[in-house]
């Protein structure tokens, strides 16, 4: 366990979900939480749908999507979770909204997305076109239901990490591509760190004393009591990293965290109150791992 300004940080292991799977989605709520669809271990997207509840730490099974699907979003309104585009078993994107009305325990479809899509986030930022990273970064504001386009990435990288706060967002490490006049050179792991200050509207990139400890891609982040937090993925080892790390906002450096239980990459994740849940993903093969990242105060 490592402590830092008051607080520390401890994994918490829940039971396995009965289905292994990567690219599945995930939401809170009431207590629960629940894993749909994803990748199972024949490659092909599921319908399969389970809930964990978070007091017995008891999973059950609930009724499956109407869609099998894999790489799909999830937003939570009151009692009921809509499961919006994802891709199907070809790997086109899928137009399909349903939505899970808990109290009933059934699901019901809604109006089709304009667009099929997949990943589909309220903040878009980098990703690829085909097997090229792309450096747009753009965001939806949904009171007014319009995109703004804002400066560009500074760095061309594939699988980064994306997490919001106090005011910025940041983008961290992935798989670079080389330059235009490199175009022959293998992508390479990067620890890059940079930063998007959403007042001022401009990136800056980190100086190498603030980059990350672990060259990684295709991993988990997310934001924790004034930390930024890096969990797992890929680097340049032969199998999924296992280190976290975590940058302190006001303290402006990294830190090591306690190391994952069960080291993976393609994880799907949430963050739920002091917890960063690390959910499935790849070991040797698809996972049913489910574990948090907490945070505690006064440890």
């Amino acid at each position: 366990m490592a402590a830092g300004g008051g607080r520390a940080f401890a994994w918490q292991v829940f039971p396995p979900m009965p289905t292994c799977r990567v690219y599945g989605t995930v939401a809170h709520q009431d207590g629960h939480l629940l894993v749909l669809g994803g990748c199972g271990q024949a490659g092909l997207p599921l319908d399969t749908a389970e809930t964990l509840d978070m007091a017995s730490h008891t999973w059950l099974a609930l009724a499956p999507l109407p869609t099998a699907r894999a790489g799909a979003a999830a937003v939570v309104l009151g009692k009921q979770v809509l499961v919006v585009g994802g891709v199907d078993e070809v790997q086109s994107p899928v137009a399909a909204v349903e939505a899970f009305l808990a109290d009933e325990g059934r699901w019901e479809r809604r109006a089709t997305l304009p667009q099929a899509s997949m990943g589909v986030a309220t903040v878009e930022r980098g990703g690829r076109q085909g097997k090229l990273p792309v450096t747009a970064f753009e965001a939806f504001d949904l009171e007014t239901r319009t995109w703004t386009r804002h400066p560009s990435l500074p760095s061309r990288r594939a699988f980064a990490g994306c997490a919001m706060a106090e005011g910025s967002v940041f983008s961290l490490g992935g798989l670079q591509q080389p330059g235009p006049h490199n175009f022959y050179s293998r992508p390479h792991f990067v620890n890059t760190v940079e930063m998007f200050d959403l007042e001022h509207g401009s990136w800056t990139k980190l100086p190498r004393s603030l980059r990350m400890r672990d060259k990684r891609a295709d991993f988990v982040v997310g934001s924790l009591g004034g930390n930024i937090v890096a969990i797992g993925g890929l680097g340049n080892q032969p199998c999924p990293l296992g280190s976290v790390e975590s940058f302190s906002l006001a303290r402006r450096r990294w830190e090591t965290l306690p190391a994952m239980p069960t080291a993976r990459c393609s994880c799907s994740s949430l963050q739920a109150g002091p917890r960063l849940f690390v959910i499935g993903g790849v070991a040797q093969g698809p996972s049913q791992a489910v574990e948090a990242l907490c945070l505690r105060d006064g440890v």
